[in-house]
Protein backbone atom coordinates (compact mmCIF):
# COMPACT_ATOMS: atom_id res chain seq x y z
CA UNK A 1 0.00 0.00 0.00
CA UNK A 2 1.35 3.43 -0.92
CA UNK A 3 1.45 6.28 1.59
CA UNK A 4 -0.92 8.36 -0.52
CA UNK A 5 -3.83 7.86 -2.86
CA UNK A 6 -5.08 10.29 -5.51
CA UNK A 7 -8.67 10.83 -6.61
CA UNK A 8 -9.36 12.40 -10.01
CA UNK A 9 -12.82 13.52 -11.08
CA UNK A 10 -13.63 13.11 -14.78
CA UNK A 11 -16.47 13.95 -17.13
CA UNK A 12 -18.40 10.91 -18.30
CA UNK A 13 -20.50 12.28 -21.19
CA UNK A 14 -18.01 10.78 -23.67
CA UNK A 15 -14.95 8.59 -23.43
CA UNK A 16 -14.58 5.63 -21.09
CA UNK A 17 -14.24 7.17 -17.63
CA UNK A 18 -16.84 6.15 -15.06
CA UNK A 19 -16.44 9.32 -12.97
CA UNK A 20 -13.82 9.20 -10.20
CA UNK A 21 -10.54 7.42 -10.88
CA UNK A 22 -8.39 6.18 -7.98
CA UNK A 23 -4.59 6.10 -8.20
CA UNK A 24 -1.86 4.81 -5.93
CA UNK A 25 0.83 7.46 -5.55
CA UNK A 26 4.61 7.06 -5.50
CA UNK A 27 5.55 10.38 -3.92
CA UNK A 28 9.31 9.85 -4.19
CA UNK A 29 9.12 9.22 -7.94
CA UNK A 30 6.29 11.67 -8.58
CA UNK A 31 4.14 9.11 -10.37
CA UNK A 32 0.70 7.48 -10.11
CA UNK A 33 -0.64 4.01 -10.87
CA UNK A 34 -4.32 3.48 -11.62
CA UNK A 35 -6.12 1.34 -9.03
CA UNK A 36 -9.81 1.54 -9.86
CA UNK A 37 -12.88 3.68 -10.56
CA UNK A 38 -16.12 4.74 -8.92
CA UNK A 39 -19.15 5.43 -11.10
CA UNK A 40 -20.77 8.88 -10.86
CA UNK A 41 -22.17 11.26 -13.48
CA UNK A 42 -19.70 13.90 -14.63
CA UNK A 43 -17.50 14.45 -11.61
CA UNK A 44 -16.58 18.10 -12.13
CA UNK A 45 -14.87 18.97 -8.83
CA UNK A 46 -13.64 17.17 -5.73
CA UNK A 47 -12.95 18.18 -2.13
CA UNK A 48 -11.92 16.36 1.05
CA UNK A 49 -13.64 16.81 4.39
CA UNK A 50 -11.67 18.63 7.08
CA UNK A 51 -11.00 15.38 8.95
CA UNK A 52 -10.03 13.66 5.65
CA UNK A 53 -12.58 10.87 6.20
CA UNK A 54 -14.91 11.80 3.33
CA UNK A 55 -14.63 12.75 -0.33
CA UNK A 56 -17.18 15.10 -1.89
CA UNK A 57 -17.78 15.25 -5.64
CA UNK A 58 -19.90 17.58 -7.72
CA UNK A 59 -22.04 15.46 -10.03
CA UNK A 60 -25.00 16.08 -12.31
CA UNK A 61 -27.41 15.37 -9.43
CA UNK A 62 -25.70 17.62 -6.86
CA UNK A 63 -22.99 16.64 -4.34
CA UNK A 64 -22.07 12.97 -3.87
CA UNK A 65 -20.47 11.90 -0.58
CA UNK A 66 -18.07 8.97 -0.27
CA UNK A 67 -16.52 7.43 2.82
CA UNK A 68 -12.77 6.92 2.42
CA UNK A 69 -11.80 3.43 3.54
CA UNK A 70 -8.47 2.72 5.32
CA UNK A 71 -6.97 1.42 2.06
CA UNK A 72 -8.12 4.50 0.13
CA UNK A 73 -11.04 2.90 -1.68
CA UNK A 74 -14.36 4.75 -1.72
CA UNK A 75 -17.80 3.74 -0.44
CA UNK A 76 -20.75 5.73 -1.75
CA UNK A 77 -22.99 7.19 0.98
CA UNK A 78 -25.48 9.65 -0.52
CA UNK A 79 -26.15 12.51 -2.94
CA UNK A 80 -27.56 15.90 -1.93
CA UNK A 81 -29.29 18.23 -4.37
CA UNK A 82 -28.09 21.81 -4.84
CA UNK A 83 -31.37 22.73 -6.60
CA UNK A 84 -29.56 24.16 -9.56
CA UNK A 85 -27.51 23.28 -12.61
CA UNK A 86 -24.36 21.17 -12.26
CA UNK A 87 -21.72 23.01 -10.23
CA UNK A 88 -18.16 23.80 -11.32
CA UNK A 89 -16.39 24.43 -7.99
CA UNK A 90 -16.66 22.97 -4.50
CA UNK A 91 -15.04 23.91 -1.19
CA UNK A 92 -15.43 22.97 2.46
CA UNK A 93 -15.77 25.27 5.46
CA UNK A 94 -12.52 25.07 7.50
CA UNK A 95 -14.61 24.19 10.57
CA UNK A 96 -16.28 21.33 8.70
CA UNK A 97 -19.79 22.70 9.26
CA UNK A 98 -20.75 23.70 5.70
CA UNK A 99 -19.93 22.98 2.07
CA UNK A 100 -20.11 25.52 -0.77
CA UNK A 101 -20.74 25.18 -4.50
CA UNK A 102 -20.31 27.53 -7.46
CA UNK A 103 -22.56 27.33 -10.52
CA UNK A 104 -21.04 28.52 -13.79
CA UNK A 105 -24.12 27.79 -15.88
CA UNK A 106 -26.77 29.37 -13.65
CA UNK A 107 -24.68 31.98 -11.78
CA UNK A 108 -25.57 30.47 -8.43
CA UNK A 109 -23.70 29.99 -5.14
CA UNK A 110 -25.08 27.47 -2.64
CA UNK A 111 -24.35 26.78 1.04
CA UNK A 112 -25.24 23.37 2.47
CA UNK A 113 -24.86 21.95 5.96
CA UNK A 114 -22.56 18.98 6.58
CA UNK A 115 -24.27 16.38 8.74
CA UNK A 116 -22.55 14.82 11.77
CA UNK A 117 -22.09 11.59 9.78
CA UNK A 118 -20.13 13.45 7.07
CA UNK A 119 -22.90 13.46 4.46
CA UNK A 120 -24.26 16.66 2.91
CA UNK A 121 -27.57 17.88 4.28
CA UNK A 122 -29.92 20.83 3.88
CA UNK A 123 -29.37 23.99 1.89
CA UNK A 124 -28.91 26.91 4.30
CA UNK A 125 -28.36 29.69 1.75
CA UNK A 126 -28.52 30.10 -2.01
CA UNK A 127 -28.07 33.15 -4.16
CA UNK A 128 -28.20 33.96 -7.85
CA UNK A 129 -25.90 36.74 -9.03
CA UNK A 130 -27.46 39.43 -11.17
CA UNK A 131 -26.02 41.81 -13.68
CA UNK A 132 -24.63 42.04 -17.19
CA UNK A 133 -21.12 41.47 -18.42
CA UNK A 134 -19.57 42.94 -21.53
CA UNK A 135 -18.80 40.17 -24.03
CA UNK A 136 -21.73 38.65 -25.89
CA UNK A 137 -21.93 34.85 -25.64
CA UNK A 138 -19.04 34.78 -23.16
CA UNK A 139 -19.32 37.05 -20.14
CA UNK A 140 -22.63 38.72 -20.82
CA UNK A 141 -24.25 37.25 -17.67
CA UNK A 142 -23.22 35.86 -14.28
CA UNK A 143 -20.96 32.79 -14.16
CA UNK A 144 -19.97 31.92 -10.59
CA UNK A 145 -16.62 30.13 -10.87
CA UNK A 146 -15.23 29.86 -7.33
CA UNK A 147 -16.54 29.88 -3.74
CA UNK A 148 -13.97 29.92 -0.95
CA UNK A 149 -13.82 30.87 2.72
CA UNK A 150 -11.20 33.29 4.01
CA UNK A 151 -8.58 31.55 6.18
CA UNK A 152 -9.94 33.19 9.34
CA UNK A 153 -13.26 31.35 8.72
CA UNK A 154 -15.29 34.58 8.65
CA UNK A 155 -16.17 35.36 5.04
CA UNK A 156 -17.25 33.51 1.92
CA UNK A 157 -15.82 34.85 -1.32
CA UNK A 158 -17.89 34.32 -4.48
CA UNK A 159 -15.95 34.93 -7.71
CA UNK A 160 -18.04 35.66 -10.80
CA UNK A 161 -16.12 35.72 -14.07
CA UNK A 162 -19.21 36.80 -16.00
CA UNK A 163 -19.68 40.15 -14.27
CA UNK A 164 -16.04 40.67 -13.14
CA UNK A 165 -16.76 40.75 -9.42
CA UNK A 166 -15.83 38.97 -6.21
CA UNK A 167 -18.61 39.29 -3.66
CA UNK A 168 -17.71 39.07 0.02
CA UNK A 169 -20.30 37.57 2.38
CA UNK A 170 -20.23 37.14 6.12
CA UNK A 171 -21.05 33.52 6.92
CA UNK A 172 -23.51 33.74 9.80
CA UNK A 173 -23.19 30.76 12.11
CA UNK A 174 -24.82 28.52 13.14
CA UNK A 175 -27.64 29.22 10.66
CA UNK A 176 -25.37 29.10 7.62
CA UNK A 177 -26.89 32.23 6.06
CA UNK A 178 -25.00 34.92 4.15
CA UNK A 179 -24.78 38.71 4.55
CA UNK A 180 -23.15 40.79 1.82
CA UNK A 181 -20.43 43.03 3.28
CA UNK A 182 -18.31 44.05 0.28
CA UNK A 183 -17.75 43.69 -3.47
CA UNK A 184 -14.30 43.56 -5.07
CA UNK A 185 -14.76 44.98 -8.56
CA UNK A 186 -12.20 43.61 -10.99
CA UNK A 187 -11.09 45.06 -14.32
CA UNK A 188 -13.72 44.95 -17.05
CA UNK A 189 -13.46 41.74 -19.10
CA UNK A 190 -10.84 40.26 -16.77
CA UNK A 191 -13.00 37.25 -15.71
CA UNK A 192 -11.77 36.40 -12.17
CA UNK A 193 -11.83 32.59 -12.15
CA UNK A 194 -10.03 31.14 -9.12
CA UNK A 195 -9.11 32.39 -5.64
CA UNK A 196 -6.30 31.04 -3.47
CA UNK A 197 -4.81 32.27 -0.20
CA UNK A 198 -1.28 31.96 1.09
CA UNK A 199 -1.05 29.40 3.86
CA UNK A 200 -0.21 32.13 6.38
CA UNK A 201 -3.60 33.70 5.56
CA UNK A 202 -2.17 37.16 4.82
CA UNK A 203 -2.43 37.32 1.03
CA UNK A 204 -5.09 36.51 -1.56
CA UNK A 205 -4.40 35.58 -5.19
CA UNK A 206 -6.94 35.76 -8.00
CA UNK A 207 -6.29 34.36 -11.48
CA UNK A 208 -8.23 36.05 -14.28
CA UNK A 209 -9.16 33.92 -17.26
CA UNK A 210 -9.58 36.47 -20.05
CA UNK A 211 -6.92 39.05 -19.17
CA UNK A 212 -4.47 36.24 -18.34
CA UNK A 213 -3.00 37.65 -15.15
CA UNK A 214 -2.80 37.03 -11.41
CA UNK A 215 -3.78 39.69 -8.88
CA UNK A 216 -2.25 39.89 -5.40
CA UNK A 217 -4.09 41.39 -2.41
CA UNK A 218 -3.20 41.89 1.22
CA UNK A 219 -5.95 40.48 3.43
CA UNK A 220 -6.89 41.61 6.93
CA UNK A 221 -10.06 40.29 8.54
CA UNK A 222 -9.38 41.54 12.07
CA UNK A 223 -11.78 44.49 11.90
CA UNK A 224 -15.52 44.76 11.54
CA UNK A 225 -15.19 44.90 7.75
CA UNK A 226 -12.64 42.78 5.84
CA UNK A 227 -9.85 44.65 4.09
CA UNK A 228 -8.53 43.61 0.67
CA UNK A 229 -5.65 45.82 -0.46
CA UNK A 230 -4.61 45.41 -4.10
CA UNK A 231 -0.83 45.04 -4.39
CA UNK A 232 0.20 43.58 -7.74
CA UNK A 233 -0.79 42.36 -11.17
CA UNK A 234 1.49 39.83 -12.89
CA UNK A 235 1.04 38.07 -16.22
CA UNK A 236 0.05 34.40 -16.30
CA UNK A 237 1.60 34.01 -19.77
CA UNK A 238 5.12 34.27 -21.20
CA UNK A 239 5.87 37.61 -22.79
CA UNK A 240 6.17 36.25 -26.33
CA UNK A 241 3.03 34.10 -26.23
CA UNK A 242 0.69 34.70 -29.18
CA UNK A 243 -1.74 31.89 -28.36
CA UNK A 244 -5.39 32.53 -27.65
CA UNK A 245 -5.31 31.41 -24.04
CA UNK A 246 -7.26 31.30 -20.81
CA UNK A 247 -5.54 31.42 -17.42
CA UNK A 248 -7.12 28.68 -15.40
CA UNK A 249 -5.80 26.99 -12.24
CA UNK A 250 -3.78 28.51 -9.41
CA UNK A 251 -1.81 26.73 -6.67
CA UNK A 252 0.28 27.96 -3.72
CA UNK A 253 3.03 25.61 -2.54
CA UNK A 254 2.76 24.34 1.03
CA UNK A 255 5.86 26.30 2.10
CA UNK A 256 4.36 29.54 0.68
CA UNK A 257 7.55 30.18 -1.33
CA UNK A 258 6.20 29.33 -4.79
CA UNK A 259 3.02 29.74 -6.82
CA UNK A 260 1.99 27.87 -9.97
CA UNK A 261 -0.71 28.48 -12.57
CA UNK A 262 -1.98 26.73 -15.69
CA UNK A 263 -2.88 28.24 -19.05
CA UNK A 264 -5.34 26.60 -21.43
CA UNK A 265 -4.52 27.50 -25.04
CA UNK A 266 -0.90 28.33 -24.39
CA UNK A 267 -0.92 24.94 -22.60
CA UNK A 268 1.74 25.91 -20.12
CA UNK A 269 2.53 26.09 -16.41
CA UNK A 270 3.63 29.39 -14.92
CA UNK A 271 6.17 29.12 -12.08
CA UNK A 272 6.61 32.06 -9.65
CA UNK A 273 8.77 32.80 -6.65
CA UNK A 274 6.77 34.27 -3.79
CA UNK A 275 8.07 36.78 -1.24
CA UNK A 276 6.76 35.35 2.03
CA UNK A 277 6.73 38.79 3.68
CA UNK A 278 5.12 40.99 1.01
CA UNK A 279 3.23 38.24 -0.86
CA UNK A 280 4.48 39.57 -4.22
CA UNK A 281 5.07 37.15 -7.10
CA UNK A 282 8.15 37.02 -9.36
CA UNK A 283 7.94 34.96 -12.59
CA UNK A 284 10.58 32.24 -13.03
CA UNK A 285 9.43 30.33 -16.11
CA UNK A 286 6.50 29.35 -18.35
CA UNK A 287 6.87 25.83 -19.72
CA UNK A 288 4.71 23.50 -21.87
CA UNK A 289 2.75 20.72 -20.21
CA UNK A 290 2.73 18.30 -23.21
CA UNK A 291 -1.05 18.19 -23.16
CA UNK A 292 -4.12 20.20 -24.09
CA UNK A 293 -6.29 22.30 -21.74
CA UNK A 294 -4.64 21.85 -18.30
CA UNK A 295 -7.79 21.89 -16.14
CA UNK A 296 -5.98 21.30 -12.84
CA UNK A 297 -2.51 21.15 -11.37
CA UNK A 298 -1.72 18.81 -8.47
CA UNK A 299 1.33 19.56 -6.33
CA UNK A 300 2.66 16.32 -4.85
CA UNK A 301 2.90 16.11 -1.04
CA UNK A 302 6.72 16.29 -1.16
CA UNK A 303 6.57 19.63 -3.00
CA UNK A 304 9.06 18.35 -5.60
CA UNK A 305 6.67 17.07 -8.27
CA UNK A 306 3.49 18.12 -10.02
CA UNK A 307 0.85 16.58 -12.24
CA UNK A 308 -1.19 18.39 -14.92
CA UNK A 309 -4.72 17.19 -15.64
CA UNK A 310 -5.20 17.83 -19.36
CA UNK A 311 -8.88 17.66 -20.24
CA UNK A 312 -8.83 17.91 -24.03
CA UNK A 313 -5.90 15.54 -24.60
CA UNK A 314 -7.25 13.04 -22.03
CA UNK A 315 -3.92 12.78 -20.23
CA UNK A 316 -2.09 13.23 -16.97
CA UNK A 317 1.45 14.58 -17.41
CA UNK A 318 4.09 14.50 -14.67
CA UNK A 319 6.97 16.84 -13.85
CA UNK A 320 9.81 17.26 -11.39
CA UNK A 321 10.20 20.78 -9.99
CA UNK A 322 13.71 22.24 -9.98
CA UNK A 323 13.42 25.17 -7.57
CA UNK A 324 17.05 26.25 -8.03
CA UNK A 325 16.66 26.69 -11.78
CA UNK A 326 13.00 27.68 -11.66
CA UNK A 327 11.84 25.07 -14.17
CA UNK A 328 9.74 21.92 -14.38
CA UNK A 329 11.17 18.82 -16.08
CA UNK A 330 8.96 16.13 -17.61
CA UNK A 331 8.96 12.98 -15.51
CA UNK A 332 8.04 9.88 -17.54
CA UNK A 333 5.30 9.20 -20.05
CA UNK A 334 1.75 10.59 -19.82
CA UNK A 335 -1.07 8.45 -18.42
CA UNK A 336 -4.36 8.16 -20.28
CA UNK A 337 -7.29 9.64 -18.31
CA UNK A 338 -10.52 10.69 -20.04
CA UNK A 339 -11.62 14.29 -19.45
CA UNK A 340 -9.86 14.88 -16.09
CA UNK A 341 -11.17 17.87 -14.14
CA UNK A 342 -9.90 17.96 -10.58
CA UNK A 343 -7.53 15.90 -8.45
CA UNK A 344 -6.80 15.63 -4.72
CA UNK A 345 -4.23 13.67 -2.70
CA UNK A 346 -5.17 11.78 0.46
CA UNK A 347 -2.67 10.42 2.97
CA UNK A 348 -3.45 6.85 4.08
Amino acid sequence: MSGYVAYIGCYTFHGTSKGIEIFDVDVEKGRMTRRGEVAVNNSSYLALSVDQRFLYSLVDEGIATFAIEPDGNLTYLSTATIKGMRGCHLSVDPRGEFIFTAGYHDGKATVLRINPDGTVGEITAELYNRGLGSIAERTFRPHVSCVRMTPDEKYLLVADLGIDQIKVFELQRPAGTLRLVDIIRCELESAPRMIQFSHDGRHMYVICELKNYIMTYNYDGSGEIPQFEFKQLVSALPRKSTAVSAAYMLRVADDDRSVFCTNAGDNSVGFYDRDTETGLLYPRSFLPISGDYPKDLMLFPDGRHLCCLNQDSDTLTFFTIDYDKGVIIMNGLPIRCDNPNRGVFKKL
